[in-house]
C-alpha cells in the first residue's frame, strides 16, 4: 500500500512538472527562445515512463516486504532541492532545452555553485526512488540508461548555453 501511494505521488509530481514546463515553454517561445536537443527529448520522456513502469512491475513481481525510511526521507530532501532549482530558474525552468536571447544565464540559487544542479537531483531520484523499496533491477538498469541519456543531454545543453 505504501508503495502505490508513493509511486502515485511521484507520477503526480511528474505530471505537475510537465504542466509547469509547458507553461514556461509558452513564455519562452513568446520571448524568442530557441529549442535545442529536440531529437533526444522523446527518448528521455520514454526513459522516464519506462522507469516508472519498471518500478511498478518489479514491485508487483518481487513484492518486497520492507522499505527504507532513511531513503524515503532522502527522497523528500531531493524534492526540496528540486523546488529550490525550479524557483531559482523561474520561467526559464523546463524539461526541454531552451535558450532565450537577451536574457542572461541564471546565476542564483544552486546555479551559483553548480552548472547543472537539476541533473544531480535526476541522477539521485533514479537511484533512490526504486531503492526505497529494494527494487535493485530498476535502480541499476535505469541508472545506467540515465547516465547514457545525460551524456547526450548535458552535451546538448552546454552547446546551447555557450552560444
Amino acid at each position: 500500500m505504501i508503495f502505490f501511494c508513493f509511486i502515485s505521488f511521484v507520477i503526480l509530481l511528474r505530471i505537475g512538472e510537465l504542466l509547469l514546463s509547458k507553461t514556461n515553454e509558452k513564455w519562452l517561445l513568446r520571448n524568442n527562445a530557441v529549442e535545442y536537443g529536440r531529437g533526444h527529448y522523446k527518448f528521455m520522456v520514454l526513459l522516464h515512463v519506462l522507469f516508472i513502469c519498471s518500478a511498478i512491475i518489479e514491485f508487483v513481481c518481487r513484492n518486497p516486504l520492507s522499505y527504507s525510511p532513511f531513503l524515503l526521507v532522502l527522497y523528500f530532501l531531493l524534492l526540496s532541492f528540486k523546488v529550490w532549482i525550479i524557483y531559482s530558474l523561474g520561467k526559464f525552468w523546463n524539461t526541454k532545452i531552451y535558450r532565450a536571447p537577451n536574457f542572461p544565464l541564471v546565476k542564483r540559487g544552486p546555479y551559483k555553485f553548480v552548472k547543472h544542479p537539476n541533473y544531480i537531483v535526476v541522477i539521485a531520484e533514479i537511484a533512490v526512488i526504486p531503492l526505497i523499496f529494494n527494487l535493485y533491477f530498476t535502480a541499476t538498469i535505469f541508472t545506467l540508461l540515465n547516465a547514457m541519456m545525460l551524456f547526450v543531454r548535458i552535451r546538448e545543453e552546454n552547446r546551447a548555453l555557450n552560444l
